[in-house]
Parts: structure tokens; C-alpha cells; sequence
């Protein structure tokens, strides 16, 4: 297999009328999660190959030419005559989803996208610059645990042979699932004639945090992206029969790990500005009746200055070693991914805010393909307003007049950056 497919498009016509809350209602019912309520869409799933297939039929409405890149990148462009890509302007954002998530975080920017590029073909006839509408894979990292991956080995932030061998829970390698799913994991990495056709890349989201609330404002220009990463505690104890070992006998790991959270907390609290969370805990074997011998869980911590980050992991691990000493177990620490504190593009956020004089400037504690591009071409962030100020929860929502609105406030971006 080459490292790049091409798909059969439909022969450019008419921009078919779309609205964003109308390609959402498209998919309202892919991927629900009966048990979590909201939607689950890891990566090469069912739910999130459907949403594939569905965005390559929008692209191919609206005439665009798609690509699936060596990394699993799904890529809709609008080209100018004679075909030049170079310095492409490029928007889009993902479609997988953290598990029992809400219906925007990801498919809010894709359909505000395809809504813009409508937009921009009533406006201009013949564009000036080429332009792409990107789907990322894996952005929320729930399946394999490096979120942003399709933008990671894009730009070469993660190393191949890393990322072919990250396993899922079911233990099946990214290697073998990207196969299945017509990659060839030979040629996942760095792509170098992608970074050197695009000249910058402007992703809506909607708002995960309550600063477009207290503003009272639709829509927003990101500023910077806290740093954060993933780190993942192993607490080993003895494995052991929960009815004939004595309480005093014991060297329980899930004991350990819960005033480990705890700690997770405290440690945070006395940092200003800190955010560190854990969220997923995994206990082996995992049975009502076995003291666990292994309890795994999974720490996010976030902060403005990546010193600062740094020191509250240390300081967690040292308290986590000394609760597993009290306990009788020990700890391993590992980092899964780490992503530096991103200052966007200084001239590009300019150029948004000449093209968006109303909207304000926000940073955010959110991760996004956005951040993984940032330190390698210029990219910019566009915020949606999120009224309920709920982010990875079937409470996320964006009222339809603010989701209209943020697909023409990207038109207008786009359609400035063409002629800037």
C-alpha cells in the first residue's frame, strides 16, 4: 500500500444548503452510550468509522477532493486552479470521542468547517488560496492513551515505533488496529509534504471552561493552551483471597492507590492555577472477592508553567512512594505524553482579530490538534460558546444560533487569511 490513498470524490457542483445544528442532527445517533449516556467514539470503532464515512460523503457533496493520510488523517481539499497546494490554509478539528462524551467536542468543529467552506463558495468563485478541511484521528487519546496522536505522528512530536506498539485495553497494538483499517503502519510518522503545504491552521472547538459565559459572548480567539500531560502509577501489592487473609495481613495496592488520589488533590490545591485529576483507575485481576496484586490509574495534571507542572508530578510520585512503603506495596511512575504550554501564533491571532474585531482572547486548559501543530506552522483556535460550561459529559451543549454563529465568524476568518 502507498503511504497516501486518494478517494473518489463526486464531481464538483452546487454547495448544498447545510446548517452546523443540521450536520450535527445527521449523527446524533452514532456512537450513544446506553450505559454512560452521551457518546462513546474511540478511534477505529464502528461509531467513529461511520462518522468517516459520513464526513467523506459531506466533502464529496461539496466537490471536495479527499485523502486519507499515511496517519489516518482524512483530508477534504478545496483547490485552487492548477492544483498548487502550497501555503494551504487548513480547518477542521476530530470526531472520536472520550467515553460518554458530549456531541460537539470534535464534531462541532468538522461540521462548522464544512458549513465555512459552504460559506466561502457563495462568497468567492474562484479561490485565491487553497484550503483543507481536516479530520484528525485519536485526538482524545481514549483508546490507545496519547491524545492527539494523528497530529503527533504527523509532525513527528511521537516516535513510530512508540506509537505502532501503544496498546488499547483489549491489548491489540495501534499497529495491528491501523492495518485493519487500511493503513500501513510501515509508513505512519512525520509527514513532511503535508507540514510544507500548509500555511496555517485555525481550529474551532467549542468552549470547554465558562469564559465565554461570564463574557456573554458567542464566540472567542484561543490565546494558549496550558500545558499538561498523562502520566500512568502502578501500585503493586499481594494478590491475595478477600475472605481468608486478615486486614492486618494485608499489602493492598487499591488501598494505596485511593489516598493516593487523595493526595492527587492536595498536592494540586496548594499550587495556584494547578489542575491535576485522576480518572481512570484499573485494578488486576479486578475481582469483587480478590485483593487486587495491581492497581494501575492514570494522572492528568495541567498548569501555565511547565516547571511548574514538572514539580507537582515529582511531588506526587514522592508521596505516592511513601504511602506504598506505609502500605506495604510500591509504585512506578510513567509518562504516556507531555505536551509544553502553546502561545499561539502572534501574527496569526492578529489577523483573526482584524477579521473578528467583537470577539475576545482566551486561553484555555484544553488539549487540542491546534497545540500538537502549533510549534511547527502557525495555528489559531476559535472558541464556541458552551452554556453550560460542562466539557466531557453528555452536559456539553451549544445553543444552535451560537454554533451558526461560530461557522460564520470561521468563514470570516478564512475568508480574511486568503486575501491577508
Amino acid at each position: 500500500m502507498s503511504p497516501r490513498t486518494e478517494t473518489t470524490h463526486l464531481a464538483e457542483g452546487p454547495a448544498p444548503a447545510a446548517t452546523v445544528t443540521g450536520l450535527l442532527s445527521d449523527i446524533a445517533g452514532t456512537g450513544t452510550d446506553a450505559l454512560r449516556g452521551g457518546y462513546t467514539r474511540p478511534v477505529y470503532s464502528t461509531a467513529e468509522l461511520d462518522l468517516r464515512t459520513w464526513f467523506i460523503e459531506q466533502a464529496s457533496k461539496r466537490g471536495l477532493s479527499v485523502e486519507t493520510d499515511r496517519n489516518g488523517a482524512i483530508w477534504a481539499w478545496c483547490d485552487v486552479p492548477g492544483g498548487d497546494r502550497r501555503n494551504s490554509l487548513v480547518t477542521g478539528s476530530h470526531l472520536d470521542s472520550v467515553p460518554g462524551g458530549g456531541p460537539f467536542d470534535g464534531p462541532l468543529g468538522v461540521a462548522s468547517a464544512l458549513v465555512a467552506v459552504d460559506i466561502l463558495k457563495a462568497r468567492i468563485a474562484v479561490p485565491t488560496r487553497p484550503l483543507a478541511v481536516v479530520v484528525f484521528p485519536e485526538e482524545e487519546g481514549s483508546r490507545f492513551g496519547v491524545a492527539c496522536l494523528g497530529s503527533r505522528l504527523m509532525t513527528g512530536a511521537i516516535d513510530p515505533d512508540k506509537a505502532r506498539n501503544l496498546r488499547d485495553p483489549d491489548g491489540s497494538t495501534f499497529a495491528d488496529v491501523a492495518q485493519a483499517n487500511g493503513l500501513d503502519p510501515r509508513f505512519i510518522g512525520r509527514d513532511e509534504e503535508l507540514l510544507d503545504q500548509i500555511g496555517a491552521f485555525v481550529e474551532l472547538h467549542v468552549e470547554q471552561g465558562r469564559g465565554l459565559i461570564d463574557l456573554d459572548q458567542p464566540v472567542a480567539i484561543a490565546s494558549s493552551i496550558l500545558g499538561h500531560g498523562r502520566w500512568r502509577l502502578s501500585v503493586h501489592g499481594q494478590g491475595n483471597h478477600a475472605g481468608t487473609t486478615l486486614m492486618a495481613d494485608r499489602q493492598d495496592p487499591m488501598v494505596s492507590a485511593s489516598r493516593m488520589v487523595v493526595a492527587v488533590r492536595d498536592i494540586a490545591r496548594k499550587q495556584p492555577h494547578t489542575r491535576a485529576t485522576v480518572g481512570r483507575l484499573q485494578p488486576v485481576p479486578g475481582g469483587t472477592n480478590v485483593i487486587a496484586s495491581r492497581v494501575d490509574f492514570w494522572l492528568d495534571v495541567r498548569h501555565p508553567d511547565d516547571a511548574v507542572t514538572a514539580a507537582v508530578v515529582q511531588s506526587i510520585h514522592l508521596q505516592a512512594q511513601v504511602i506504598a512503603a506505609e502500605e506495604g506495596c510500591r509504585v512506578e511512575l510513567r509518562e504516556e505524553s507531555l505536551s509544553r504550554t502553546v502561545h499561539f501564533d502572534q501574527g496569526l491571532q492578529k489577523d483573526l482579530q482584524r477579521a473578528l474585531p467583537q470577539a475576545s482572547i482566551l486561553d484555555t486548559g484544553a488539549g487540542h490538534d491546534a497545540g500538537v501543530l502549533a510549534p511547527f506552522l502557525p495555528t489559531a483556535m476559535i472558541f464556541v460558546r458552551n452554556p453550560s460550561g460542562v466539557s466531557h459529559s453528555p452536559e456539553e451543549h451549544v445553543v444552535d444560533e451560537d454554533a451558526e454563529t461560530g461557522a460564520r465568524t470561521l468563514a470570516d476568518a478564512l475568508q480574511a487569511l486568503m486575501i491577508s
